[in-house]
């Protein structure tokens, strides 16, 4: 089955009940047994659910893989994956990361003895000088938030494998559409599920999909034993959103593209971060393991200044400033003062997250408009 069909029909087939197309909101904390025990495969809602079970099977077909889970965000995904692990064991973190995943390594999980070494991954070489008899997970996005750089995922996983490390893959900028992850040897794809998988900014979700049976194993105990799972209305919504992934995510990267450009062309505009153009300094990797670049832009201006990257989203009109990405409107952020606050400002420096550095999630409107209003930014 092609991708396009996957996204309406893999994983999923009509309710068993009265043959409804889209599941039903089964919206119930306990189920009814004959027998103590005996029930019909649900017997308490966080546990399992009979909306999120069709979810988490669709999540796995997207991303080719046998085993889906769904939480209450990304961040519980994450907070999963490094359950895994045990005090004195040790990740391997690329540097350039979303600042609440940063934020759960170093503020919590570090705190019950586990290491992190925040490292550049764009060169895959650089990954086996930090490992050791205690390394145990890999942890890469790519394309990377904020500053788009490209990981390769096949190089990084021969080397995981090599040392028998899990390797997981932040794939919220690609989603399926543009990359699977697993495909290319990772171990555990991740996702928060809020953007574009849902597509719609109305909710909040994560998502783990795997192929080995122990490693899945493993995350249901602790999705049932920690208890962050998400609700059967942010289930459904969830699915909705998925049923229009490809068609979205094609202008996405439609608009994307063009925006790029015209960034990239402007006099006022330094530097574009984008995959797409021949400049990046991974495009030919991105070329190879994504089959488009997505519509996640940063850029700096001439000038590298604080206030003016401020007054540019400030004055914004189509855009949105706002958290997050991936819904069908285009946003505007600063990550030095929103995503990535929680991150210090010489850390963030280093990875390249100045204070002039603006990210763009750009949505499905007409792309004329869109250009018009960066102008009118621009220009002020």
């Amino acid at each position: 089955m092609k991708f396009n069909t996957k996204t309406i029909h893999g994983g999923q087939q009509p309710d068993k009940a009265y043959g409804a197309v889209m599941p039903p909101i089964y919206q119930t904390s306990t189920f009814a047994q004959s027998t103590p025990g005996g029930h019909k495969g649900y017997e308490y809602g966080r546990t399992h659910n009979q909306t999120r079970t069709p979810l988490e099977n669709a999540l796995a077909s997207l991303e080719n893989g046998n085993y889906g889970l769904a939480f209450g965000s990304g961040l519980a995904a994450i907070d999963a994956i490094i359950k895994l692990l045990k005090s004195g064991d040790e990740v391997i973190s690329t540097s350039d990361l979303y600042g609440g995943t940063y934020r759960l390594f170093t503020k919590v999980f570090e705190n019950y003895g586990i290491k992190f070494h925040f490292i550049r991954m764009e060169n895959a070489s650089n990954i086996e000088a930090y490992i050791n008899e205690n390394t145990r997970l890999i942890w890469t996005e790519t394309p990377t938030n904020p500053m788009m750089n490209v990981i390769d995922i096949e190089v990084t996983a021969a080397i995981a494998k090599k040392h028998n490390i899990i390797l997981a893959v932040d794939n919220t900028f690609a989603t399926p559409f543009l990359q699977r992850p697993l495909d290319l040897g990772a171990d555990i794809v991740m996702h928060s599920a809020t953007k574009y998988i849902g597509g719609h900014s109305d909710l909040v979700m994560g998502a783990l999909v795997v192929k080995d049976k122990e490693i899945a194993d493993k995350l249901y105990f602790i999705q049932n034993a920690s208890g962050a799972i998400c609700g059967p209305m942010d289930s459904f919504l969830a699915l909705r959103g998925i049923k229009t992934l490809h068609v979205r995510m094609q202008r996405h990267c439609e608009n994307g593209k063009a925006i790029a450009e015209y960034l990239a062309a402007h006099p006022k505009v330094e530097k574009v971060y984008w995959p797409g153009l021949e400049d990046h300094p991974n495009h030919d990797i991105a070329k190879r393991q994504m089959d488009d670049f997505g519509g996640m832009i940063s850029f700096v201006t001439k000038g590298d200044d604080y206030d003016q990257a401020i007054k540019i989203v400030e004055n914004l009109k189509v855009f949105t400033l706002a958290e997050s990405l991936g819904g069908v409107e285009s946003l505007a952020g600063h990550p030095a003062s929103m995503t990535h606050a929680s991150i210090p400002k010489a850390t963030r420096e280093k990875i390249g997250v100045v204070d002039a550095l603006i990210r763009l999630s750009i949505g499905i409107e007409d792309v004329d408009d869109l250009i018009e209003d960066l102008a009118q930014a621009l220009s002020k």
